[in-house]
């Protein structure tokens, strides 16, 4: 299966890298997600469908949005701006302008790019006028400070071209009939972020494969507990003897679990619960790592709590987090729009994207959606139809299956979910 990354950037940014870079690429499809101006950036990630990485055209959009990036659960990368990209477009405009960079006004990421320039290459006369918005972003930043900012030097005989790094600032000089031309993304950079986003989202699939163990002390057994289980995608196992119940389960299905309001709900109950959550390479590991976090819990000065101990040896908890957001709530007004949107009710829509969120791969079969909503087969099947009558959901191929029948759907969402 191909990787899937959303590229966010402005519309020349992203026809030139589907039409240049996108070529060149193996096993990796880009989904454009195009903003007028980088503040805008931040909106288009409520619309983003179901990916294996996202990829910002720069650090701008990438910084007006870095709050609204913590909700997702895919690796956010952003293509970063340096020295190469500087030369590489003073160079151009040396070479086809004729035009030397002292004459050339700059708006970059970092001046530092400059000072560096000019000590690898000597320069005798560097560029003079450079305006860069590092310090500014990203509550202090003005499209139109940057703008004026080449217009006032060009109007001033001061400087003959502009070199921006922002595609709405080129926009505008081009209005003001002032010579430019945007900072040039050498084709190399750009193959190497996106071959980045790629190893960071294989990379984080692999680590969402990671087993986990958990260690669960409760008065007794009840639905809560074996609601928890269903939620983990675990296996409930008790030693005759042991105070404790042990889930194996994955990290991925565990890192999710913890982001839901029914995880919060388990440690308000009436009685007492201690968890640990072990990581590791092996199920002893995991389970040894478990061990250690439930010993944590347990000398907490609070009733319930739970503990983390990952395969390094890293402790991370109290959870759960009060101050963490929840999942959304079934009135949710964005949870309505959307269910409406896609003719479900909004708890099985929030069932459907909470199994889509704890799954490591994008592609399921109606027999796994029916486990997970303890639901039968058939119903499962009609709710895939819907989608996919409405455009939500699509059949990607078919599994054989070792028994006599016909091969099983495999399906994939298609709707947004961030």
């Amino acid at each position: 299966m191909n990787t899937k990354i959303a590229l966010i950037g402005s519309r020349d940014f992203t026809e030139h890298v589907q039409a240049s870079i996108a070529p060149r690429l193996n096993g990796i499809d880009l989904i454009p997600y195009i903003y007028s101006e980088p503040q805008e950036a931040e909106k288009l990630i409520s619309t983003i469908v179901p990916c294996d990485a996202v990829l910002f055209s720069g650090a701008l959009p990438y910084f007006f949005t870095k709050e609204a990036c913590k909700e997702l659960t895919v690796p956010v990368l952003y293509l970063e701006q340096d020295e190469t990209a500087l030369i590489t477009s003073l160079f151009h405009i040396l070479q086809h302008h004729e035009i030397k960079p002292e004459h050339v006004s700059i708006d970059l990421m970092d001046t530092a790019f400059v000072d560096h320039i000019m000590t690898d290459l000597h320069l005798q006369n560097p560029p003079q006028y450079v305006m860069d918005y590092k310090s500014s972003l990203p509550h202090n930043f003005s499209i139109n400070e940057y703008a004026t900012f080449h217009q006032r030097l060009f109007q001033e005989g001061k400087t003959r071209f502009a070199l921006t790094s922002i595609h709405s600032v080129y926009d505008r000089l081009i209005q003001l009939n002032i010579p430019c031309m945007r900072m040039i993304d050498p084709a190399k950079s750009l193959m190497r972020t996106i071959n980045e986003a790629r190893s960071q989202a294989l990379l984080s699939k692999r680590k969402a494969s990671t087993i986990a163990a958990v260690r669960l002390i409760v008065q007794e057994k009840n639905s809560d507990l074996q609601k928890l289980v269903h939620l983990m995608e675990g296996t409930l196992q008790k030693k005759d003897g042991d105070s404790a119940y042990t889930v194996f389960s994955n990290r991925g299905s565990i890192e999710n679990l913890l982001e839901t309001a029914e995880f919060h709900s388990f440690f308000q109950l009436d009685q007492p619960v201690l968890a640990g959550f072990g990581y590791g390479h092996t199920a002893a590991q995991a389970e040894e790592n478990a061990e250690t976090a439930l010993s944590f819990a347990s000398k907490y000065d609070t009733e319930s709590c739970a503990f983390i101990v990952n395969e390094d040896k890293e402790l991370s908890g109290p959870y759960p987090d009060k101050n963490k957001k929840q999942q959304l709530k079934y009135n949710h007004p964005d949870m309505l729009s959307l269910a409406k949107q896609l003719k479900l009710s909004p708890a099985n829509l929030s069932k459907i994207m909470q199994f889509y969120k704890n799954r490591t791969f994008r592609d399921f079969t109606a027999a796994e959606l029916s486990d997970y909503m303890q639901i039968s087969r058939r119903s499962a099947e009609r709710i895939l139809k819907k989608l996919i009558d409405n455009g939500s959901a699509r059949i990607t191929g078919e599994e054989m299956t070792y028994a006599q029948g016909r091969p099983r759907a495999v399906y994939e969402l298609s709707f947004p979910m961030y």
